[in-house]
């Protein structure tokens, strides 16, 4: 009897970039508190977001998680867990000496640019920072070298406002969930002002940020929206509008379904759909059956990479 009648709902195709939502770094964090709490037991307080994602934190935070954004907010005793994003060296530091249990979620990835920027240090070397100021990883990063001898940038135009000798022994390096496309703009112009500059073997902006962000310019230039799943204050998210927006779509960044608006889809034919890299699986298909409820909707995933990067957790928790 329903085959005689069709939906009335408009037709509606989804493009599901792959890679999408969670990477190595943000499992492995997520993981290490989960962990944890397993072998500590509740509380355990962890120094700032684990990853810039709500319903995560929401999630360990009913499990017994205790967030904060300072030390000093942790009471003795009990163990604290560092975010992905990274921290200054002076807190574990200040951890140590209080006799705290700490754990480090930090993003290997992230502290691999930690270990490059004392490296540059002990060459001699002025480094330049790319990144966004007062972001979690910049001023981590910031902190793990002496005070002055690193300077942070943002775009081409605080390159040409830079004041350094010829030949001044300098390095560069960047935040892990930049923009490619702005990065190596600016890393072009640092180059061009600054030939002797020294710069990593490797791409710093990490395997996760630069797959999502090319799996969204395949899919955008057919869509007419962009969705991403994210936080207003996660940097790879921010990066994956961006980059729908310069492919000619209109991108949009959204927390959960309940966010959404029946009439954003008006005259939307192809809508893409992705997730950074601290968002939850769960929150995709909780936008697909939303959208669902509006429109008659059909899934094609366009898959861009494969990842199967895993990181290894700390010794404390596998011992």
């Amino acid at each position: 009897m329903n085959a005689q009648f069709p939906s009335s709902k408009k037709p509606l195709r989804l493009l599901l970039a792959a890679p999408r939502g969670f990477c190595a770094g943000v499992d492995r964090a997520i993981d290490i508190v989960d962990l944890a709490l397993q072998r500590y037991g509740a509380p355990v307080y962890v120094r700032h977001e684990i990853v810039h994602n709500r319903y995560v934190v929401d999630s360990l935070k009913a499990k017994g998680a205790i967030f904060v954004e300072e030390l000093d907010e942790v009471p003795d005793g009990v163990p604290v867990v560092f975010s992905a994003h990274g921290v200054p060296k002076a807190i574990p530091a200040k951890a140590t000496e209080r006799g705290l249990d700490w754990l480090d979620a930090t993003c290997p990835l992230v502290s691999k640019v930690h270990r490059q920027a004392e490296r540059q240090i002990e060459a001699g070397r002025h480094i330049l920072f790319i990144g966004h100021k007062g972001h979690p990883e910049v001023i981590g990063t910031l902190g793990q070298v002496p005070e002055g001898t690193i300077t942070l940038i943002e775009t081409v135009e605080d390159v040409a406002a830079l004041n350094y000798p010829e030949g001044a022994p300098l390095a560069f390096l960047t935040q892990t969930t930049l923009s490619v496309d702005d990065t190596a703009e600016v890393v072009a112009a640092l180059r061009a002002r600054f030939p002797q500059i020294v710069g990593p073997k490797a791409e710093d902006i990490c395997y996760a940020t630069s797959n999502r962000q090319a799996a969204v310019k395949t899919i955008a230039p057919d869509c007419q929206l962009v969705l991403v799943i994210g936080a207003p204050n996660s940097s790879n998210s921010l990066r994956l509008v961006e980059v729908a927006q310069r492919c000619g779509a209109r991108g949009m960044l959204i927390q959960r379904a309940s966010e959404m608006q029946p009439e954003w889809l008006d005259g939307v034919e192809v809508l893409g759909l992705t997730a950074g890299a601290s968002a939850p699986e769960e929150l995709i298909q909780e936008v697909i059956t939303q959208i669902s409820a509006w429109r008659e909707v059909t899934v094609e995933q366009v898959v861009t990479a494969e990842e199967k990067m895993v990181f290894k957790l700390p010794r404390q928790l596998v011992d």
